[in-house]
């Protein structure tokens, strides 16, 4: 499997203007079925009030949408950065086949963009996290979980 710079250029150009334009942050992605473009989206966190509205998360919308399925089986995704947690959560979570990146982590903390502190907090025990978390109604939560085990009517995923 071998990229094609043609679909991280058009990644690239979507992240661009999507700056040069005022209308979002530095990030393009697109994701790709058989050599198709099948979605192309840039960030748009501020432009929506969304802050999971990463141009990978939006593409991934866009793609599913236009396939009629929540899994992107056999997709590619080509994104002008290295997905954030969140992003990369979202690709493997869509079943797509590989990612293709432009700029790095680094690149991205460099311009102001850095999840490193997500990594560092996922790795910390649950109580040692700077946001608290805490479980609550555990019995009563196990509800939806036993009525999807019951289910006879159910798309498994």
């Amino acid at each position: 499997m071998a990229a094609n710079p043609e679909f991280m250029k058009q990644a690239i150009a979507l992240a661009t203007e999507n700056v040069t334009s005022g209308r979002g942050g530095p990030f393009g992605a697109v994701v790709v079925r058989d050599g198709k473009v099948i979605a192309a989206a840039a960030n748009q966190v501020t432009a929506t009030h969304d802050p999971t509205a990463h141009a990978e998360i939006t593409a991934i919308r866009a793609a599913c949408k236009t396939l009629e399925s929540f899994s992107l089986e056999g997709c590619e995704v080509y994104t002008s950065c290295e997905p954030c947690p969140m992003c990369l959560a979202a690709i493997y979570w869509a079943r797509c086949k590989a990612i293709y990146y432009g700029c790095n982590a680094k690149d991205a903390a460099k311009a102001g963009f850095d999840d490193a502190f997500l990594y560092d907090e996922m790795k910390k025990p649950m109580e040692e996290r700077s946001l608290p978390i805490e479980n609550v109604c555990a019995e009563e939560a196990w509800a939806a979980f036993a009525a999807w085990i019951d289910a006879t009517q159910k798309v498994p995923y």
